[in-house]
């Protein structure tokens, strides 16, 4: 595990930038500064803040409060202020989406495995397989107050959809208690910036192209970010490929199947990294109507089909 947990620092003009691999994804700080004592400073905070966050919520470790949460058996579990809040987003996020948003609804990855990557899917699930783990997917019955959570038994929470964006967000906010240097941090795709650049122009991000992979190589999109956060959520990269149809890797939690027509990948923005992601998702969660969707909600996104 430290193995993987390192740092890599390197000079890039006016500016430090700090790599290292959290969330099954690669990070990155930049900080527009030459002090690499402070870039060094900010790289540690931000990292160890993300590697705490995923630590935490990370459905993989047996001892943290989403794997307590898990193998609960029905049983009260303490829990703290910060997942109280989280829960509380969760909550208001199944309540947004009229359930298509479901905290519950990752027990589905037991029969669902979005690995484009492998060709053609050998193990498409059973109509039978999928309705049988639905029945385990309910936020609604989930029990929770400011210092506990009862989970039905075999139930589980699964805090991917929002631990990244979350973890960005409170990096965001440590990073500038410690300096005023203009920053972005990048946690695989999902960032947030402190303001505009030095010379007060915005940072250019490159939005990957959902068909990077694909012969030719398609450009990526450019855009550009003087403050706020940035999101992307869509089937680049996690997607399976059944008789010639492709299923992305979001699932209705009502039907436990992928949704359908939706767009390629959503990018959006908004003040806080959180919201730009859940947005995004929402999105694709409406299907062919992801679009008016977020026309709706009077955001700037770009959707690719």
């Amino acid at each position: 595990m430290q193995e993987k947990r390192a740092l890599q620092i390197s000079n890039q003009k006016d500016s430090h930038c700090i790599r290292f691999n959290a969330m099954a994804s690669p990070c990155e700080v930049i900080i527009q500064t030459q002090d690499k004592r402070l870039a060094m400073q900010v790289a540690q905070c931000v990292s160890r803040e993300v590697w705490r966050i995923e630590d935490k919520y990370s459905r993989y470790d047996e001892r943290s409060i989403c794997s307590r949460i898990n193998s609960s058996t029905g049983e009260k579990v303490a829990i703290d202020e910060e997942t109280f809040l989280l829960l509380n987003f969760a909550e208001q996020c199944y309540q947004l989406s009229d359930g298509l948003f479901d905290l519950s609804s990752g027990v589905l990855r037991k029969v669902w495995s979005f690995d484009g990557a492998s060709g053609e899917c050998q193990h498409f699930p059973e109509v039978s397989d999928v309705s049988q783990l639905l029945r385990l997917v309910g936020w609604n019955r989930v029990v929770y107050d400011q210092k506990t959570i009862t989970l039905p038994p075999s139930m589980e929470l699964d805090f991917g959809g929002i631990g990244k964006e979350y973890a960005v967000d409170r990096s965001i906010l440590l990073a500038k208690k410690l300096t005023d240097e203009p920053m972005l941090v990048n946690l695989g795709g999902d960032l947030a910036v402190t303001g505009p650049r030095l010379n007060g122009q915005p940072w250019q991000v490159a939005i990957e192209h959902p068909d990077c992979d694909a012969l030719g190589q398609p450009q990526d999109m450019i855009v550009a970010l003087k403050q706020g956060a940035l999101a992307t959520s869509g089937d680049a990269r996690r997607y399976l490929i059944k008789e010639g149809v492709r299923y992305g890797h979001v699932l209705n939690a009502k039907t436990g199947w992928p949704i359908i027509n939706a767009p390629r990948s959503i990018t959006t923005v908004a003040p806080q990294c959180i919201q730009a992601g859940i947005l995004a998702t929402l999105a694709l969660l409406q299907g062919e109507h992801a679009e008016k969707f977020l026309t709706q909600q009077d955001i700037t996104f770009w959707a690719r089909r």
